[in-house]
């Protein structure tokens, strides 16, 4: 079982690594000024599947700066006076482009010139509550902007087959971006994945520091995998729901299993407590990096899969009255 899964997973980072090779990296010709700042640290950052992570940094000096680092382009880029958090998010391509920041010294109200793509995506934020997915890829298949959004914005209400759909709308010259690379990853994930389907197994951590087979809590009865993260407000508020459908059914054949995307141990730990979360807890600590939920196709949380004895996927994402229906169904 291992073995596949090592093999499946080294066949994607092969696929992923090739793909990222195929993009080129360009300097760019970033550069930008802040008022009333003589000297400090700006930070570039590159957008990698929802994380921003810190590729370069330059000085400020007299109020100027300049980025001339090789990236991939067009991307999407973060841009921050602090060592963490991203202040401005910017689109930027092999054109010289322009940020001037006021006496505030807030990036997030940066004025950004010279990037066709920055000025599709604040546009498209000022709009993306009145347009279909469809609809915003259709205005320009070409746009790195449309393909951004159908990942981070859309794919969360998408099926796999709807995901493969929409991907067919974007321009071939976008195959090569790490947001069609990652749909088409996740839509053969969530179609495996499936009610009806196989659970897959996998392997994390508890909190006393144990290795922790998901398989070996299958077989009694009905089990919950539940993906969940202390810093989740959603999670937070759907926990108590899980709480009491644990203690109603928990001796007529229910358990849980919760998968946390923390990425702090003492703040995971404190949530556990908190919401007196009583069932077998494992995190890797690695935030969206967490294998578990990579497994699943899990784009949101909270999110779940209700298994059966013999490991079948029974439903997906059930909450609220809906999990205390399904099951009062199923145990009653």
């Amino acid at each position: 079982m291992y073995k596949g899964i090592e093999i499946i997973c080294l066949a994607i980072l092969v696929i992923l690594a090739g793909q990222a090779k195929a993009q080129s990296k360009t300097p760019l010709q970033l550069s930008g000024t802040i008022k009333d700042v003589k000297e400090g640290t700006i930070y570039l950052q590159r957008y990698d599947n929802k994380l921003f992570k810190t590729i370069d940094s330059t000085e400020v000096i007299n109020g100027a700066f300049a980025f001339t680092t090789a990236v991939p382009l067009p991307e999407l880029y973060g841009l921050s006076l602090e060592s963490a958090g991203t202040e401005l998010q910017v689109f930027l391509d092999d054109q010289p482009t322009k940020i001037i920041v006021g006496k505030d010294q807030d990036l997030r109200t940066a004025e950004v010139s010279g990037s066709k793509w920055q000025s599709q995506f604040e546009g498209y934020k000022k709009r993306a509550n009145k347009l279909t997915a469809a609809e915003f890829i259709q205005e320009d298949p070409t746009s790195i902007v449309a393909a951004f959004a159908l990942f981070r914005n859309y794919s969360y209400d998408l099926s796999p087959q709807e995901i493969r759909e929409h991907l067919a709308l974007l321009d071939p010259s976008l195959s090569q971006t790490q947001y069609v690379a990652i749909l088409k990853d996740l839509a053969t994930k969530q179609e495996a994945v499936l009610p009806g389907n196989k659970a897959i197994d996998f392997v994390s951590t508890d909190p006393e520091g144990n290795q922790i087979r998901f398989f070996d809590h299958l077989g009694k009865g009905y089990v919950l995998l539940d993906f969940w993260a202390g810093w989740c407000p959603p999670c937070r508020a759907e926990n108590p729901n899980i709480v009491k459908a644990y203690h109603k059914y928990k001796d007529k054949g229910f358990d849980v299993f919760g998968v946390s995307l923390d990425r702090n141990k003492s703040s995971w730990l404190k949530a556990i407590k908190d919401d007196q979360l009583d069932w077998t807890q494992v995190s890797d600590l690695a935030f969206w990096d967490t294998e578990a939920p990579a497994l699943y196709g899990v784009r949101f949380i909270p999110s779940n899969l209700l298994i059966d004895s013999n490991g079948i996927i029974v439903a997906r994402n059930v909450t609220g009255e809906e999990l205390q229906t399904l099951l009062a169904e199923l145990l009653d």
